[in-house]
């Protein structure tokens, strides 16, 4: 009987050990549920070097992060990147995130600016669901020229482009044409009666407009692609993909469009169940590092919101942010406020109108 105990002991010891060491292992891993462009194979071979802390990406879009979070309650991520209009609703229907604890967070290396603008979106109950990482617009991309700021999506239409212009039928281009029109889509948001009658107006505007178009875009190499060859002189697109082109040509060029650019945030967030935490802000101020934000920056052609990293981007991309935004441009983004309930619905519903109108 003695050895029959002692046995077990031994068991029962290697079972404690096993779970230690597994429990140590899996508090050296990082699982990142992000964008592609966001966690670079050099900044994590960097980031897993100085810290010890393995790293995990799985590459991701905004529908999939809540779907994920949901169907694992908040679990199996450490960290995860969902646009700023999509946290504050999904957060209160589904409890999927946690707090960021600020004390944690190194806000030198934050853009104060962009905070604010976080922070005004994402922050419920008083306490704030996200941090902003990397930013970007939408506007248009239209041949170089002095004349560019006098531009709006309504252009898109004009018989002066027939034929050489291209458009995504998309969010951004509904929300894009209505401020054009001179609508305010954002203040609509809390009145979906108001908001409807808003996509009405658009909807009719972009089926008269079919005709003037060379083709709707689907991806991005598609547009550029368009550009290269001479078919377009104007399209709705985003900044990353006009300076690429500005890079390349030197003739073509991001634009934000005279009522305001169409302004995103991709963020951090923790999921509820997250296992790491300690990884996570770790990672966060790892990445906002200036040096280390630029290298995130060549990687997704985005800017970051990294305090300080300007100075580390390629001069090439800074001329082209320059060349397309002006102080009074960049206080007229239009930053895409939290999204409510209910209006991804009605905007599928104008863009199925748009597509099978004839």
């Amino acid at each position: 009987m003695p050895a029959l105990t002692t046995l077990s002991s031994h068991v029962v010891l290697i079972v404690l050990l096993s779970f230690i060491m597994f429990s140590k292992v899996r508090a050296q891993e990082l699982r990142i549920l992000t964008w592609s462009g966001y966690a670079p194979d050099s900044v994590i071979e960097q980031f897993e070097k100085e810290t010890g802390i393995r790293v995990r990406v799985t590459l991701t879009n905004n529908a999939d992060i809540i779907d994920q979070l949901r169907a694992n309650r908040g679990s199996g991520y450490d960290l995860v990147q969902p646009s700023m209009d999509q946290i504050s609703w999904a957060q209160e229907q589904y409890n999927i995130y946690k707090p960021i604890d600020m004390s944690k967070i190194d806000l030198s290396r934050i853009d104060s600016s962009l905070l604010k603008v976080t922070t005004q979106n994402v922050e419920t109950d008083g306490a704030l669901f996200g941090l902003p990482h990397v930013w970007g617009t939408n506007g248009l991309i239209a041949r170089d020229t002095e004349q560019n700021e006098s531009l709006s999506f309504k252009d898109l239409c004009s018989s002066e482009y027939q034929g050489k212009t291209a458009l995504r039928l998309d969010r951004p281009t509904l929300i894009g044409f209505a401020f054009a029109m001179g609508e305010d889509p954002f203040s609509a948001y809390s009145n979906q009666h108001q908001y409807r009658k808003i996509l009405s107006r658009v909807s009719n505007q972009l089926i008269q407009c079919k005709s003037n178009l060379k083709a709707y875009w689907q991806g991005g190499d598609s547009l550029l692609n368009l550009f290269r060859k001479g078919e377009l002189t104007l399209a709705s697109g985003w900044d990353a993909g006009g300076w690429k082109l500005h890079r390349e040509t030197g003739d073509f060029n991001y634009v934000a469009p005279k009522t305001g650019a169409l302004g995103w945030i991709d963020t951090f967030a923790l999921p509820a169940r997250s296992k790491n935490d300690k990884a996570a802000y770790q990672w966060i101020n790892f990445v906002m590092r200036p040096e280390i934000a630029a290298r995130i920056t060549e990687a997704s052609g985005q800017l970051t919101a990294s305090a300080g990293s300007e100075e580390y981007v390629d001069h090439r991309l800074a001329k082209s942010y320059r060349s397309s935004f002006s102080m009074d441009a960049i206080k007229n983004i239009k930053w895409f406020p939290a999204q409510p309930e209910g209006l991804v619905e009605l905007e599928q519903e104008a863009l199925n109108h748009i597509r099978s109108a004839h």
